[in-house]
Parts: structure tokens; C-alpha cells; sequence
């Protein structure tokens, strides 16, 4: 570290030091840590930064998601609804798209920067006692993320908001987010990701994620495989909280195509709310819509008062979600979506079906290591059909990023014709010729950019965003 950032309690007071850093010092100093893919499957030095910062995790009621597949756009609308009933709200969620600083939203907005800056300039003396009691140990210091989750709690106490909306990074027992006990615990559906960390199964990932159910709280979960209710429905029963699931409980009665997003009736665990707008295309946001309603019923009134209609209408229709189905270019048109495993991709090939007519559409992807690229691409081939001919593979600034030329006999193997793919390492290069290529062809062409939120961050940037 340099010198500006290495000083203790002791340092320049808080004023000076605004001056002193910034948010991306703060930032390169969470890079030199273990990164975020490297999280450690340990809670105890969690509680202990909770211990010397005086209990931020408990100083705000919390709503606690993990779950594969949709958490961050659900944590989205459950922060606008509770927004749209005059609460002041946290919400943390990762990973970021452009700055750090959207991991940690106030009221619907990233934290200021003075903010960010002061906060983990009072807390960064605190983390280094953390860090030197783990090396005496013999243990790996602080990670990004647990540094991160600290941080937010702190942030969160500081402010103050009235409830926190928690988003787990992965899983859920030993994820650095569950040093906070939720008043609502919500699981959005469970699909195969991280297996090698996770479990081979629904039922065995279930296993980890139910982790954030705790005794006193309240369970809402999506639909899910069977193994994975079955472990849930136990956890609910062993902890001794309510529990109300997607299909059985409450669901989407009904959802129509509507310009810019779908008209949907929802039926919730307290009441039915009909012509909601919800500004997201596919029939997968509906039901991060449904579960949405239900989480915010379940903390309001204990999933036994009904919600205003017009605050429900008004709390969805403000939501956004950056980077899930977004359209970021016109003429060409150019969507991105932040799909990274086969369940992912498959809800995104069908909301394109649904929302978009496209004569054409020309894929450009990159993957990370660690995900099933082959799957990916077989689901997209699948169900995007006849519209899908030309793919673009390429690769994103991140180390764990496919080299764009490995994933040609992946992409080969899901179906597509050996002369419609290219390869472009850059992704300037690659939205390039998918924009040539698309201009070059009949009207009504379109491109989607996806495969992995490191290669829709870097897109968002490119074009604009």
C-alpha cells in the first residue's frame, strides 16, 4: 500500500483524508486482496469486524436473497417497492458494472463517493487488527468481498436507512453476507452454478443457500426443482419460520406484452394486484416480480396485510436493471444481458422470442472459467432458432475470461456452422463486426451481448453506457 492509505486511527482526520483518497484508491486497495472469486468458506472474522464496529449487522432490519438466477433484479424490486412506501433503503448486491460504488445503493442510488471514502477510512484501522489477528493465525486476511460486505453494513448504520435489501455473493452459510440475520429470507430459483463449490445438485446447492434462513424470519421462495423445496421446507420447519412458495402460495395469475415491458397480475400471500407495469421483458422478471411482492408483504405485514395497489403499480414501474435484457444501442439495436449459466441463457433466449421481432440476430459472447460455456451456447442456439446464424466469440479484460479462440469447438458443438462464427479477442472488435455484419444484411437485424457480466460491463462502457 502506499503511503496516503497506510495510517491507523491515528491518521489525518476526516476532512484531510476525503482529500487524500478516493473512491478508486479505496478500490485498488480491495483489488490487492484475495478476489472475489476466492471467497473463503468462513464466517468468524465476520462476526468479529461486526464485534469491533458495535454491531452494524444489527442495526437495521434486513431482507436477506440468494438464490442462482435473478437476486439482483429482484433485490431491485423489492428496494422500489419499498421505496414506493416512504422507506429509506439499503441495498447491496454484486458484482458491479462500472464502479464499486453500485454495490452499495442508497435509496436506489450508489453511495457518494464521500461517503464510501469516510466510511471505510473509519473502518479500515479496525479491518487491519482483523487482518494481523488472521495472520497470526496462519489465515488468508480479509478478502474483497468480505471487506466489501463490511463496509455496506457500516455504510448502512451510518446512514441511516430503515431496512436493508442483502444480496449474497454465493450461497449462503458461510457467505460473508450472512453475519446479518434476516427478518425476510428470500431464495430466487435454484439452477446448477458453482458446483464444484456449491453441489452437484438442486437439493445439495439448496443445502448451502438455506443457510440464510434463520429462527424469527420469514421464508419466501421462487419455484423450485423438487430437491431443492424439499431442503428449503425442511429448514423453514427446523427453524420454525412461516414459509410461503412460489405456485403453491402466490405466483403470476396473469402477463401480457405491454410497450417497453409486460402488464402483469400478480397474487400475493395477502392480496391480488392487478395492471402492474413492470418495465423488464420475460416471463422470468414476472416471477422476480411475483417474488418481489410476496418478500415485501412478508416484512411489511407479515405476509397478512394486502399492499396498496397504486404503491405496488408505482414501486414496479420505476424498477430498472442494468445490464439483464437492456437495451443500450438503437440502429443497429443492441441488447446485453448478464446470462452465465444455461437456466440464464434459456430465460434470455425466450424473452427475445417474446419481446423483440428480429429478422436476424448476431450473437457476441465470452465466458469465464469457471461457467459451462458449452451450455450456455447450446441453449442459446436452441431457442433462439432460425434468428441466431452468425456468433462473435470473444473475451473480456478479466483473467478468468475464456480465450475467445477456446470457445470455437465449444460453439461448434452447439450447433452453429463452422463459416458463421468469427473470433475477435477485443471486444471493441467484436462489436464491430457484429454491428457490420448486422448492416449488412436485411433490416430488422439485432445484436445481444452476453455470456458473462465481466463482457456486458465492458459492452455497457464501449457503447455508451
Amino acid at each position: 500500500m502506499n503511503d496516503a492509505m497506510n495510517h491507523g486511527a491515528d491518521g489525518p482526520g476526516p476532512n484531510q483524508e476525503i482529500d487524500r483518497f478516493s473512491v478508486e484508491s479505496v478500490y485498488a486497495e480491495l483489488l490487492s486482496r484475495a478476489p472475489e472469486n476466492k471467497m473463503e468458506p468462513r464466517m468468524a472474522p465476520l462476526f468479529r469486524a461486526m464485534e469491533i464496529l458495535g454491531e452494524p449487522n444489527r442495526a437495521v432490519p434486513i431482507i436477506h436473497i440468494t438464490g442462482t438466477n435473478g437476486k439482483t433484479s429482484t433485490a431491485r424490486m423489492i428496494e422500489g417497492l419499498l421505496r414506493a412506501h416512504d422507506l429509506r433503503t439499503g441495498r447491496y448486491t454484486s458484482p458491479h458494472l462500472s464502479r464499486v460504488t453500485e454495490r452499495i445503493s442508497i435509496d436506489g442510488e450508489p453511495v457518494a463517493d464521500e461517503t464510501f471514502v469516510r466510511i471505510w477510512d473509519e473502518i479500515r484501522p479496525y479491518l487491519e487488527i482483523i487482518d494481523s489477528e488472521l495472520d497470526d493465525a496462519g489465515e488468508p486476511r480479509l478478502t474483497y468481498f468480505e471487506c466489501v460486505t463490511i463496509l455496506a453494513f457500516a455504510v448502512f448504520a451510518d446512514e441511516p436507512v430503515d431496512v436493508a435489501v442483502i444480496e449474497v455473493g454465493l450461497g449462503g452459510i458461510t457467505d460473508a453476507t450472512n453475519v446479518g440475520d434476516g427478518v425476510v429470507s428470500v431464495v430466487t430459483p435454484i439452477s446448477l452454478d458453482h458446483t464444484d463449490l456449491l453441489g452437484e445438485t438442486p437439493g445439495e446447492i439448496a443445502l448451502e443457500k438455506a443457510g440464510i434462513i434463520k429462527p424469527g424470519g420469514f421464508l419466501v421462495s421462487a419455484a423450485q426443482p423438487a430437491d431443492a423445496a424439499q431442503v428449503l421446507l425442511e429448514k423453514a420447519r427446523e427453524t420454525g419460520v412461516e414459509f410461503r412458495f412460489q405456485g403453491v402460495e402466490f405466483g403470476v395469475e396473469d402477463r401480457r406484452i405491454a410497450v417497453g415491458g409486460q402488464q402483469l397480475t400478480l397474487a400475493g400471500i395477502a392480496g391480488r394486484y392487478e395492471d402492474v407495469l413492470l418495465p423488464l421483458h420475460g416471463e422470468h422478471q414476472a416471477q422476480n416480480a411475483a417474488v418481489a411482492v410476496a418478500a415485501v408483504e412478508a416484512f411489511l405485514g407479515g405476509g397478512s396485510r394486502e399492499l396498496d395497489i397504486d404503491v405496488v403499480r408505482n414501486g414496479l414501474n420505476a424498477v430498472t436493471s442494468p445490464g439483464r435484457l437492456e437495451l443500450v444501442r438503437t440502429a443497429p439495436s443492441i441488447l446485453v444481458d448478464a446470462a452465465h449459466n444455461a437456466a440464464g441463457a434459456r430465460a434470455t433466449a425466450k424473452a427475445i422470442t417474446e419481446a423483440f421481432e428480429f429478422s436476424r440476430l448476431v450473437l457476441v459472447i465470452g465466458v469465464l472459467q469457471d461457467k459451462d460455456a458449452g451450455a450456455i451456447l447450446s441453449e442459446l442456439h436452441e431457442e433462439l432458432g432460425g434468428v441466431l446464424e452468425d456468433v462473435c466469440l470473444t473475451q473480456s479484460n478479466s483473467p478468468r475470461a475464456i480465450p475467445a479462440g477456446d470457445l470455437r469447438r465449444l460453439a461448434l458443438s452447439a450447433g452453429f456452422a463452422d463459416e458463421r462464427i468469427h473470433v475477435a479477442e477485443r471486444l471493441d472488435d467484436a462489436l464491430e463486426w457484429a454491428v457490420m455484419t448486422v448492416e449488412e444484411g436485411e433490416p430488422g437485424g439485432g445484436i445481444l451481448v452476453t455470456g458473462s457480466i465481466t463482457v456486458v460491463a465492458e459492452a455497457r462502457t464501449l457503447l455508451g453506457k
